[in-house]
Parts: structure tokens; sequence; C-alpha cells
């Protein structure tokens, strides 16, 4: 299988394309993020609302 033909996503917070990697394969459906710092950038800027 060649690399453009890998499903493509959109990251939820850097909006920018990323591609299918094998080890998503069991989760393809569940991933929202292009990397780790993507990541733990979402779950800093949900938490800094005033709200406890």
């Amino acid at each position: 299988m060649k690399k453009s033909d890998l499903p493509v996503k959109i990251c939820a917070v850097c909006k920018r394309p990323f591609s299918w990697r094998k080890k998503w394969q069991r989760c393809w459906d569940e991933v929202r993020y292009c990397s780790d710092a993507c990541r733990k950038k979402r779950s800093s800027v949900g938490n800094k609302s005033g709200d406890i």
C-alpha cells in the first residue's frame, strides 16, 4: 500500500492532516490528535476554565 493511499484525518488541535499509522490500526476510529504534544495541549486548554 502506498502512503498516498492511507486514510487521512485532521488533528483536532493544530488542524493539520495526519495519516494512518500501523500502531493505530486497532483504534483508528478513536484517534483525534496527530501527536502526544497536541493531545496534551488540548487537555490543558480544556482545564483552564474557572469551573471547579
